[in-house]
C-alpha cells in the first residue's frame, strides 16, 4: 500500500499551520527569485462554448466595445458584470464572449460558478481562491487557507498576466471581490440576477444587463434546436410557443428539445399542452413574477413529459445534499443500479433538465433544482424523502470509509452500521484513486454532514463527520472540514455517544492545532482525554495524552511535555501498538532536544527510526530524520546532519507532501550553512518562506527569513542580515510566540553589534525579560551568554 496518510501526530507536523495573512513585502534573497508560474501552467478552465448559440448580436457588440488603451492594447475596464433576470441566458452569453476573446489572454482563463442563487450552499471565495490557485499551479497542499492571504497570492501570481477569468452566478460583492486581480491585464467576467453596483462604484466595472430575447431571435432560437428533426414549423405557432416561455433562453431551449423530440407531433398540441401548464401556474402564482413562472410551467410539461422512473430520479435528484453529484450517488439515492442510473441520467440530460459537466459528474441549473426539490416535496412522501437520503448518506458513509484504508490508513475506523441493502459504495485499488475521488466530493463532503444534520439523522451527522476527517483529501483546507466537526460533535452528545464524541474531540483538537487556535486545542484535547479515561479506553487515553504533548511542546512546556509523552509511550508499549510508540518516541526526542539534552534524545530517535523503517512508514521515518539533523548538528557532525536532512527532504519530495517539504527545508539550510553551503543554503530558506507564504503558516515563513539572515550575518552582510531578523521578529511578537521572539531578538542583536552596540543591548535587555519564565537547560545558557554579553 501506498504511504499516502496525514499523521496528526507527528511531532512538528505538516498540518501544523497559522491561518494569518503572509507578513507585508516581497521576499529578496538575490538566489533567483521564486518563477511567477511556478508549474508552468496555462489553465484552459472555460466550458464548451454553448452549442447551437444564436442572437445576443447586440449584447455580443456592446461588450466587445469595452475599451482597452491605445498604447499597448490592454484592458482598461478590468470587470465586466452581466446581470439579468434567472434564465435569461447570462452564463451563455458569457461563455459566448469568453470563447471569442481568449486569445487575447494567452496566459490562461479561470472558471467557477460561484452557486450564488442555487438551493444549496454558495461556493465561498475561499474555496474559488483555492480551485484557481491550484489551477495555477499552486500545490494544493501549500494553498493559504485564510481568504485574505490566498487573495494576495493569487493577485501576485496574476500580476504582469493577461488571464480571462469568468464568475459565473454571482449573488454579492463580496463573494466576487477577492477574486479579482490586482491589474487590469486581465479580463473578469461576473454573471449575476443582480446588479451588483458596488463593482461598478469601487472597482469600475463595465456592466450590461440582459432582458428576454427579442421576438424575432427567441423564433431563432426555436427553430436552431428543432433544426433537422423537424419540419419547418410556422413562424406565428414558434412566436406563440416563445411567448409562453416569456422569450427566456432556458425555458425556450427545453421547449425547443421537447418539440425535436416528437417530429410527428403538430406545434398546435405542444402550444396547447403548454397553455394548459402555464394556465394551472398563472393560478397559484401572485403574478408578481411573470418571467419565473413562465420558465416553472415549461419546466412542469417538460418534467411530466418524462417516463415515470425519470421523473422520480429527476424529483430524487432535488434532495442530493451537494451541487453535482456522480453515477454512483445518483445510483444510491434512487436505489437502483449503475447502469438504470447512467440510462436516466442521459434521458434526463436530453431533456435539458441536467447538465453534464465531465463523463461522470452531473449538476443541476439552480433554477430546475429548486424546481426538482419541490417535485420531491409535493409528489415523494416523507418516509421515500427519508429513504432516499439515508441511503445517499451510507454511500457517502462507506465510500469515504473505503478512501480512509489508503488516505490514513493507521488511523482507527469508525465502527459503522452496514449500508442500505440497495448502496453500493465504491472501492478502491490504489492511493491516487481514493484521493482523486476524495477531492471531487470535497464540497458533497461538507453537504451530506448539513444535510443529515438537518434531516435529525444524528448519528450519520457525527459518523459521516468523523469519516471525512480521516479520509478527506491532503489538499483540503482544515476550515472546510472544522464546522462540519462542530454539528458531528453536537449529533453525538445529543444520541449520547461518548466514544464518538471523544472521537470528534481529538480531530478537533487536532483542526485548532493547525489553525493555531491553542486554547481550543487544549480545550478539546482535555475533554477527549477525561471521556477515554470514563470508557476505560487505553488507547484513546494514550492518543489524548501524544495530542496534549504536541500542544505543550509548542508552547515550550516541555516538562509537562515530556510527561504526557511518556505516559502515552507507555500506554502505546501495553498495548502493543508499535506505530504509535514510535511516532510518540520521536516526540519525546524533539522534547529532548528542545530542552539541551542529546543524548537522550539520541537514544530515542533510533529506536523510533528502527521501529518506523521496519514497518515502512515513511512519512515517520523522514520526521526521525529531521529530528536526528538537529542532534548531528549540535554535535558538530556536519555531513550526518546534512545527510540526514537531505534524506528527509527526498521522501517529502516522493509523497508529494509540500507542507512538509518547505517545514523540513529549514534543517537543510541549516546543515548547509554549517557546511559553508551559504548559496545553497539561502536557496532553501527561500523555498521553504515561498511554500509558507503560500500556505498562510507566518511562523514558519518568519524561521526560513530568520535562517536567511543568520546566513547573511556568516557572509558578513549584517546590514541584510538584519533587515530579515526585524521581520522574523515582527512576525513572532505579532504571533504571541515568546520563545522564537527571543530567538529572533537575538539573532537581530548580533547582527547589530557592530554597527549600533547600543539598539543591540537593547535587543539583549529586551530577550532577557522574554526568557525569564524559561528554566529549561538551553534557556539557561543562552541567558547566561547574553548576560556575559551585555556586562562587557
Amino acid at each position: 500500500m501506498r504511504s499516502g496518510k496525514t499523521d496528526n501526530q507527528l511531532s512538528g507536523s505538516s498540518r501544523d499551520t497559522v491561518q494569518a495573512g503572509a507578513i507585508s513585502g516581497g521576499i529578496h534573497f538575490h538566489h533567483g527569485p521564486a518563477p511567477e508560474n511556478p508549474a508552468g501552467i496555462t489553465p484552459r478552465q472555460l466550458p464548451r462554448d454553448v452549442p447551437g448559440f444564436v442572437n445576443r448580436t447586440a449584447e455580443l457588440r456592446r461588450l466587445h466595445t469595452i475599451p482597452t488603451s491605445d498604447a499597448d492594447d490592454s484592458v482598461v475596464v478590468a470587470v465586466c458584470v452581466i446581470a439579468g433576470t434567472a434564465g435569461a441566458g447570462k452564463t451563455s452569453l458569457a461563455l459566448r464572449w469568453a470563447h471569442q476573446v481568449r486569445n487575447e489572454f494567452p496566459d490562461g482563463q479561470l472558471y467557477v460558478n460561484l452557486r450564488g442563487y442555487d438551493p444549496g450552499e454558495p461556493v465561498t471565495a475561499q474555496d474559488a481562491l483555492h480551485r484557481f490557485l491550484t489551477a495555477l499551479g499552486v500545490p494544493a497542499g501549500v494553498v493559504p487557507t485564510e481568504t485574505d492571504s490566498a487573495a494576495a497570492l493569487f493577485r501576485s501570481l496574476l500580476a504582469d498576466r493577461r488571464v480571462l477569468i469568468v464568475l459565473d452566478n454571482a449573488a454579492s460583492v463580496a463573494q466576487v471581490r477577492p477574486l479579482l486581480p490586482g491589474h487590469a491585464g486581465c479580463l473578469v467576467i461576473v454573471t449575476s440576477r443582480g446588479r451588483l453596483s458596488g463593482l461598478a462604484v469601487r472597482d469600475g466595472a463595465h456592466r450590461l444587463t440582459l432582458g428576454t430575447l427579442p421576438e424575432p431571435e427567441a423564433v431563432a432560437l426555436l427553430r436552431a434546436v428543432t433544426s433537422g428533426y423537424r419540419a419547418e414549423d410556422d413562424v406565428e405557432k414558434l412566436v406563440a410557443l416563445a411567448r409562453l416561455c416569456a422569450r427566456l433562453p432556458l425555458a425556450l431551449r427545453i421547449a425547443a428539445e421537447r418539440a425535436a423530440s416528437h417530429p410527428h407531433m403538430q406545434l398546435d398540441e405542444l402550444i396547447a399542452d403548454l397553455r394548459d401548464e402555464s394556465a394551472l401556474w398563472e393560478a397559484l402564482s401572485t403574478g408578481d413574477e411573470q418571467d419565473a413562472e413562465a420558465v416553472r410551467s415549461v419546466f412542469s410539461w417538460s418534467y411530466r413529459a418524462l417516463p415515470p422512473d425519470a421523473a422520480r430520479l429527476f424529483r430524487l435528484l432535488g434532495l442530493h445534499p451537494g451541487p453535482e453529484f456522480g453515477i454512483g450517488a445518483v445510483a444510491a439515492l434512487a436505489g437502483i443500479s449503475v447502469r438504470r442510473a447512467r440510462h436516466m441520467l442521459d434521458v434526463l440530460v436530453g431533456a435539458h433538465l441536467l447538465e453534464q459537466t465531465a463523463p461522470d459528474r452531473f449538476e443541476f441549473h439552480d433554477l430546475l433544482r429548486a424546481y426538482a426539490t419541490d417535485q420531491s416535496r409535493l409528489e415523494e412522501t416523507p418516509a421515500s424523502r427519508a429513504a432516499a437520503m439515508r441511503r445517499v448518506l451510507d454511500w457517502y458513509l462507506h465510500t469515504a470509509d473505503s478512501a480512509q484504508s489508503w488516505i490514513a490508513p493507521a488511523r482507527e475506523h469508525v465502527a459503522l452500521d452496514p449500508a442500505d441493502e440497495a448502496v453500493d459504495p465504491l472501492n478502491f485499488s490504489h492511493y491516487d484513486e481514493a484521493v482523486d475521488w476524495s477531492e471531487r466530493e470535497q464540497a458533497n463532503f461538507v453537504a451530506a454532514v448539513r444535510a443529515a444534520e438537518k434531516a435529525g439523522f444524528d448519528r450519520h451527522t457525527w459518523q459521516l463527520s468523523a469519516v471525512f476527517w480521516s479520509a478527506q483529501a491532503p489538499s483540503a483546507p482544515v476550515t472546510d472540514w472544522l464546522a462540519t466537526g462542530e454539528l458531528g460533535l453536537r449529533a453525538a452528545q445529543r444520541l449520547g455517544d461518548r466514544r464518538g464524541a471523544a472521537g470528534l474531540l481529538e480531530s478537533l483538537g487536532f483542526a485548532y492545532r493547525r489553525l493555531n487556535h491553542l486554547t481550543k486545542a487544549l480545550r478539546s484535547h482535555h475533554e477527549a482525554l477525561a471521556i477515554r479515561r470514563e470508557l476505560g479506553d487505553v488507547r484513546g487515553e494514550a492518543a489524548a495524552l501524544n495530542a496534549l504533548g504536541l500542544i505543550l511542546l509548542r508552547t515550550r512546556r516541555l516538562d509537562d511535555a515530556e510527561d504526557h509523552f511518556s505516559r502515552a509511550i507507555a500506554l502505546f508499549r501495553d498495548l502493543g501498538m508499535e506505530h504509535w510508540e514510535a511516532v510518540t518516541l520521536a516526540n519525546l526526542a524533539e522534547a529532548c532536544v528542545q530542552a539541551g539534552r542529546l543524548t537522550e534524545a539520541a537514544d530515542h530517535l533510533g529506536r523510533a527510526l528502527a521501529m518506523h523503517q521496519d514497518a515502512g512508514n515513511k512519512r515517520s521515518v523522514g520526521n526521525v530524520l529531521r529530528i536526528q539533523s538537529s542532534v548531528h548538528l549540535e554535535h558538530g557532525e556536519l555531513c550526518e546532519a546534512f545527510r540526514a536532512a537531505n534524506d528527509a527532504l527526498d521522501i517529502a519530495l516522493e509523497l508529494r507532501d509540500h507542507v512538509l517539504e518547505g517545514y523540513w527545508l529549514l534543517w537543510l539550510g541549516e546543515a548547509q550553512r554549517a557546511q559553508g553551503q551559504m548559496a545553497e543554503a539561502l536557496t532553501s530558506y527561500q523555498r521553504s518562506a515561498v511554500i509558507h507564504r503560500r500556505l498562510g503558516d507566518r511562523s514558519r515563513e518568519a524561521l526560513a527569513l530568520q535562517g536567511a539572515g543568520e546566513t547573511y550575518q556568516r557572509l558578513d552582510r549584517n546590514v541584510e542580515a538584519a533587515g530579515f531578523h526585524r521581520r522574523a521578529v515582527a512576525v513572532h511578537e505579532d504571533l504571541g510566540d515568546t520563545w522564537h521572539h527571543a530567538v529572533a531578538l537575538d539573532s537581530l542583536a548580533s547582527s547589530l553589534r557592530s554597527e549600533d552596540v547600543v539598539q543591540a543591548n537593547r535587543c539583549w535587555e529586551d530577550v532577557l525579560l522574554l526568557l525569564s519564565d524559561y528554566r529549561d537547560a538551553r534557556a539557561v545558557k543562552m541567558r547566561e551568554r547574553i548576560e556575559g554579553r551585555l556586562e562587557r
